[in-house]
């Protein structure tokens, strides 16, 4: 069922590989391309949940999406920023912040099997408040990030992601942990 919603959902996913070739090679102009894109991509996320409640066309298809939408663009983001050079030639996400970025990987890795596994047992685990705030403080972070290669002249604004990378992160652990708890109880 091709609505709107999830239209938006489908154009995330489908915006995940110009982000990457963007950040591929990137110079200030790059980034702030993919700047621009990101947070197109990142405003389509809110949009198309809000336009299939609005609508009332909320689909199986668009709840199947969504999630993978997200974590698709979260994890090529941070594999490319870790990969990617900033001007003074350092990788965007260094150093010990790669340990943020790798905690926002592994959780997503082991909650997206958490969900299928309990899937298949027919437990559904609701997105938490807590967990919407992780993902908005991940967005806000991977676009500071990418917004800090394209102004290095303001450091600030990558201080700001990595400091928002730190935040999701902690979220990450907590909001990861609720879904952990949840899996343990369906376990042998």
């Amino acid at each position: 069922m091709l609505t709107l919603p999830n239209i938006l959902t489908l154009s995330r996913i489908l915006a995940v590989p110009i982000l990457v070739y963007l950040l591929w090679k990137p110079s200030w102009y790059d980034y702030a391309i993919t700047f621009v894109l990101y947070c197109l991509v990142g405003i389509t996320d809110y949009f198309d949940g809000y336009l299939a409640r609005a609508q009332k066309t909320v689909s199986r298809l668009g709840i199947f999406l969504d999630p993978i939408a997200d974590k698709i663009m979260v994890v090529a983001v941070i594999v490319m920023l870790i990969s990617s050079r900033q001007a003074s030639g350092e990788p965007v996400i260094h150093d010990f912040h790669i340990i943020p970025a790798l905690v926002i990987l592994l959780r997503e890795i082991t909650v997206s099997g958490l969900r299928e596994f309990l899937a298949g047992l027919q437990v559904s685990v609701p997105v938490s408040a807590l967990a919407k705030w992780k993902t908005t403080l991940q967005l806000v972070a991977l676009g500071a990030l990418i917004l800090g290669g394209s102004v290095p002249q303001w450091e600030w604004v990558h201080d700001v992601g990595l400091a928002s990378l730190w935040a999701a992160a902690i979220l990450t652990l907590i909001t990861g942990w609720d879904y952990l708890r949840v899996g343990l109880r369906h376990m042998d």
